[in-house]
């Protein structure tokens, strides 16, 4: 009986805790997209603590067969919510939700129809849903990894290594033993083992967000905190004045954003700062919190400036983009887009013409 009470104990501990941070981030970040994404990740987590096990064995009962599918539709929540966590302009689109319903689907399908009348099947679908599970971990872990050089909130960065850490270590090894399991239930001391892996991290999890809190993961949430209490904000100290028109010249005289492979790693070089510092001073200062960003700010001028100028009528767009610093006609398009609402061509038709 111990066994099955520590495992039970475990469980319900740990879908305490994120039903918790659920409600908390429900009350404060629900409306935004990385916070409502929040919310279905920790009430997904919640499902799989409570549902979770290593093996399977007929038959489910129809709750737990919907709490396995929450738990397995989870994994897309997974990449979806590091997607806009780490990607501030992230929108959810309807095939993130078609995605997600069929792997509830799937799940639901395995548990009440394929279990009790094949558990071959049943096990070898299983399979199929444990690797495209690792499939949607390995892009969430990309997802953090790939803009984790241009990303300037210094705590975000910091945690998204204990998230690559965490998932890693949790869902690969959860998934390992999914593949090498037989058809019927674990033994009751892997339960056990899964279940204080998962407590522990969920746990500490819960504490890092504590710690960086809202208004370092959440855009808006920085946005209103700075603007909130409607006094003035305090002026940068000289040294920061400094640093701040040494910066300005590099980018408005010299053009440096044109230059190819720029990263903050040679800017910091070239104004002799160490990038944490230079981090902190264009996200803190200048309000940025993307290196891209703050880059494209000035390449995107500079091409508002040349898309409007009728003497540059007959220049291609692509050589405007790539004379402003963009390595590509794709990016340069969508950046501009996302700040003027319009396309390059329709910007140059519209202003030459007026």
């Amino acid at each position: 009986m111990l066994l099955p009470t520590l495992d039970l104990t475990l469980r319900a501990v740990t879908a305490a805790i994120l039903l918790l941070l659920a409600a908390l981030m429900l009350r404060d970040v629900r409306t935004m997209t990385a916070g409502r994404l929040a919310v279905a990740f920790a009430v997904g987590s919640a499902a799989h603590a409570l549902s979770s096990s290593v093996g399977f064995a007929a038959p489910v009962a129809p709750w737990r067969a919907l709490l396995i599918a929450l738990a397995t539709g989870n994994v897309v929540i997974f990449w979806l919510f590091t997607k806009a966590l780490f990607g501030d302009g992230f929108i959810v689109r309807w095939w993130h939700a078609a995605l997600w319903a069929l792997l509830v689907g799937a799940s639901l399908v395995n548990c009440l129809v394929l279990l009790p009348a094949d558990a071959w099947a049943a096990r070898l679908f299983s399979m199929s849903l444990t690797v495209a599970t690792l499939g949607f971990v390995a892009m969430a872990i990309g997802q953090a990894i790939a803009s984790w050089s241009v990303d300037l909130v210094e705590d975000r960065r910091q945690l998204r290594v204990f998230i690559v850490a965490a998932a890693a270590l949790y869902a690969g090894l959860n998934a390992v033993l999914q593949l090498t399991m037989g058809g019927t239930a674990a033994p009751g001391f892997v339960d056990v083992a899964n279940a204080a892996l998962l407590a522990g991290i969920v746990t500490a999890i819960a504490f890092s967000l504590m710690r960086v809190g809202g208004d370092q993961l959440f855009p808006a949430v920085a946005a209103s905190a700075a603007a909130g209490n409607g006094e003035p904000q305090a002026e940068p100290a000289s040294a920061d004045q400094a640093l701040i028109a040494a910066l300005n010249r590099l980018m408005a005289d010299d053009r440096i954003y044109r230059q190819e492979g720029l990263s903050i790693g040679v800017l910091a070089m070239k104004l002799g700062l160490p990038e944490y510092r230079l981090r902190r001073l264009i996200n803190q200062r200048l309000g940025y919190r993307n290196f891209n960003v703050f880059l494209n700010n000035y390449r995107i001028a500079e091409a508002k400036t040349a898309l409007a100028d009728p003497s540059q009528a007959a220049v291609p767009v692509i050589t405007i983009a790539m004379d402003a610093g963009f390595q590509s006609l794709g990016p340069f398009n969508r950046a501009f887009k996302a700040t003027t609402g319009v396309t390059p061509t329709e910007y140059r038709r519209l202003n030459i013409a007026t």
